[in-house]
């Protein structure tokens, strides 16, 4: 199994996964600007989004060996990369890299792994909550503050958004347990617990603990001595019923494939559209503040857009090679006011 990229200053910004939801969305994002080759498995179903906006598609298929090879300019995942072929094979090549989609485990497995192989171009492992812009709007809130001693972000999943299955995969972690940093100390916490209720626009949510990366980074790259993420959901039902389970074991002995269609279906029911909403609270030594970011075209959209904001970062002309979290990128007070041209309001309490 031996992919083979190759740099290109002329060539497409490949996007694996690119017609799947977060992918075509991301795909709607990038191509006024530039060309792009979209990959998956079924390089079929992407033939209309790819004649919609002038591009390419090709199957690359993460579990089955046979080689892939192209000439692009950058690579961005949004897909599972559970061989960390994709990532491998544009960090080999010397290629901009940007991921949007790994959980707190992959994203260590994947910045050791790009550690190791000793980066020529960037790479971005922009796997916060919603693509990283969780992680630029908490850097801007900690850079008004003169630093962040802690950072709460509070997540408010609307069940009736438009969304693919995978938007929940997050419910089959949490049945296990994960760290966390709690005033300079790792500690370990369960899902679900800890719960608060806390205040959105036109709205008030339960919430509780969930594993996410942006904690696993801030108390390394903003220096948080607490870092935690909550999620609660739109529907009442919802948050009840996923307490509930966690209450009786469910997400620890209904782990299996067999039990997948029962704990997803306490959670998945995409309808016809909702608003994603995330509230960042930090503190620093000049005091305490907050934002709200609301994006009325809901979660794939939300996360597309970090993905778009990290490509042109990892294309700048001042962008460094190596690994690199969206919060520590420059400017991001800067990248905060670009969000609002893609229609998403960052809300200040």
């Amino acid at each position: 199994m031996t992919d083979s990229l190759q740099y290109s200053a002329d060539g497409p910004i490949l996007v694996a996964g690119g017609y799947g939801t977060v992918g075509s969305a991301l795909t709607a994002l990038l191509a006024p600007d530039f060309p792009l080759l979209l990959t998956g498995r079924t390089p079929e179903r992407g033939n209309e989004l790819a004649s919609r906006h002038g591009a390419s598609v090709r199957r690359w298929d993460l579990l089955d060996p046979t080689p892939f090879d192209a000439s692009v300019r950058a690579v961005v995942s949004t897909v599972n990369d559970p061989h960390d072929r994709v990532l491998s094979a544009a960090v080999e090549a010397g290629i901009p890299y940007v991921d949007i989609t790994r959980w707190t485990s992959r994203v260590a497995r994947a910045a050791t792994l790009a550690g190791q192989k000793s980066p020529s171009a960037p790479v971005y492992l922009s796997s916060g909550w919603m693509g990283g812009v969780t992680n630029v709007v908490a850097a801007a809130l900690a850079e008004e503050l003169g630093g962040a001693s802690t950072i709460d972000v509070s997540i408010r999943y609307d069940v009736n958004d438009i969304a693919g299955l995978d938007s929940v995969d997050f419910i089959d972690r949490l049945g296990q347990d994960f760290e966390v940093m709690q005033q300079g100390n790792p500690i370990t916490v369960s899902p679900l617990t800890d719960t608060r209720w806390v205040d959105f626009p036109g709205s008030r949510t339960k919430v509780g603990r969930i594993d996410t990366p942006e904690q696993f980074t801030f108390p390394m790259t903003l220096g948080a001595e607490t870092a935690s993420t909550r999620i609660g959901f739109s529907s009442h039902a919802s948050t009840t019923a996923l307490l509930a389970a966690k209450k009786v074991g469910l997400f620890r002995w209904g782990r299996g494939d067999r039990f997948t269609p029962l704990r997803r279906g306490l959670l998945y029911s995409p309808g016809k559209g909702g608003s994603a909403q995330v509230r960042i609270d930090v503190t620093g030594p000049s005091g305490t503040t907050s934002a709200t970011i609301v994006d009325p075209q809901g979660q794939a959209h939300l996360t597309a857009v970090g993905g778009a904001l990290a490509v042109r970062q990892a294309l700048a002309d001042d962008a460094q090679p190596g690994v690199t979290f969206p919060e520590s990128l420059p400017n991001p007070r800067r990248t905060v006011s670009e969000l609002e041209s893609f229609g998403v309001a960052v809300l200040r309490a």
